[in-house]
């Protein structure tokens, strides 16, 4: 009898253990929810340094992307530039193909000529078609032949659900791009060009005492906000690409065929505020930083540091960044001589057994071999350190 009372109390104090525990083993998990509803029919979130796709909806959809466009004609000026085979000071001829242009303008002058940096700031930050126009007309000496620069940057880049017919975005039903698409083009922008790029975020521009804002009403905002370009045609319906950065992490937002001007602006900022409310992006491995020592066969010195070729960046939710795991192999045993910067392996990021990231291992430092009867005893001493290891398994 004793016994059995014994069971019923132990039974209810182990209940109410796993009771009062569920609340903190439910709690304790790291929930995300799904990415908002939008009114966009397509849309795309990326973190910018890791290439992490954070949320996305028909990404691949074939789609006018009307002034967003100009993303990549600002891409090919910026890497004209870089090569030397124009400049800003360079005085630009005004055609009458390029002063006729409808749609959004910077009102330039046939036969005149206008400096070809206000021509760019004309096209970054008041979206002007006559200034794409002469932009292209002045790099390649026609907009068809501009045309061609274009999607040769696109194929480099490896944008699949590109093709462009015109530099400024003027509706054709052979003119399209995606979400997807959009967002890489963006993400090499701003990673390749950070001079260039740092021109989207400018709010206001004055040409001949005609003064146009910016029409990424972000820039308003959030000043966290540096970019990059809006777009509108009645086929495309309202686009917007924006980036914004906080601390390590920046996001790309790309959203496609809003249904208003507010909405492609409520889409957006939904986005960016999902993105910075449920991840970050971390450096993980820095390279060149001492990660392990391994010995060295054959070497004036008996071990050898190793570091990552290249940094290592994560973006995940502040959770999971205490489930990575770092594992490091190498392709063979290290045998002298060694040069600084050689690869003898790799390194790999894990969560729960699932890789997210690798870099080379290589090593730190040079290791100077030992000499002929050092290298012959070491060789030796090696093969039979390998007949045992084999043996083992």
């Amino acid at each position: 009898m004793n016994f059995l009372i014994f069971l019923k109390k132990l039974f209810y104090y182990l209940f109410v253990i796993i009771l009062a525990n569920i609340p903190f083993l439910i709690f304790s998990q790291s929930f995300i929810p799904d990415p908002p509803s939008l009114n966009a029919s397509s849309y795309i979130l990326i973190e910018a340094t890791t290439g992490k796709i954070i949320a996305e909806q028909d990404s691949d959809l074939e789609t006018e992307p009307a002034s967003l466009t100009k993303i990549m004609t600002g891409y090919v000026v910026a890497d004209q530039l870089s090569k030397g085979f124009i400049d800003n000071d360079d005085e630009v001829f005004i055609s009458v193909n390029c002063w006729k242009k409808s749609g959004s303008k910077m009102y330039v002058r046939e036969g005149t000529y206008v400096l070809f940096l206000d021509l760019v700031k004309g096209m970054v930050v008041q979206s002007g078609n006559d200034a794409s126009c002469a932009i292209a007309e002045h790099i390649a000496g026609s907009e068809e032949g501009f045309v061609k620069l274009m999607m040769k940057y696109s194929n480099e880049m490896g944008l699949r659900d590109t093709n462009f017919v015109n530099p400024h975005g003027w509706p054709d039903k052979n003119h399209y791009s995606s979400a997807r698409d959009l967002a890489t083009l963006s993400q090499k922008l701003i990673s390749d060009f950070p001079d260039h790029y740092s021109m989207y975020k400018e709010k206001w521009f004055t040409y001949s005492d005609i003064k146009q804002r910016n029409r990424n009403s972000l820039l308003w905002q959030d000043e966290t906000v540096d970019g990059i370009k809006t777009g509108h045609t009645d086929n495309a319906g309202y686009c917007l690409v924006s980036s914004a950065k906080k601390n390590d992490t920046r996001l790309i937002a790309v959203t496609l065929n809003s249904s208003s001007e507010r909405t492609r602006i409520t889409d957006n900022r939904r986005l960016l505020d999902y993105g910075f409310r449920y991840f970050i992006t971390k450096i993980v491995v820095n390279a060149g930083e001492k990660l392990t020592e391994k010995e060295v066969w054959g070497g004036q010195v008996e071990k050898v540091s190793l570091a990552s070729a290249t940094s290592l960046y994560l973006t995940l939710s502040p959770k999971d960044f205490k489930e990575v795991e770092t594992f490091i192999s190498l392709d063979n045993y290290l045998q002298a001589p060694l040069v600084k910067g050689q690869v003898v392996g790799k390194i790999t990021l894990e969560i729960q057994g699932k890789e997210i990231a690798e870099a080379q291992l290589v090593t730190t430092q040079n290791i100077i071999a030992q000499g002929l009867f050092g290298r012959t005893w070491a060789n030796i001493k090696l093969l039979v350190y390998r007949f045992l290891m084999e043996d083992d398994k």
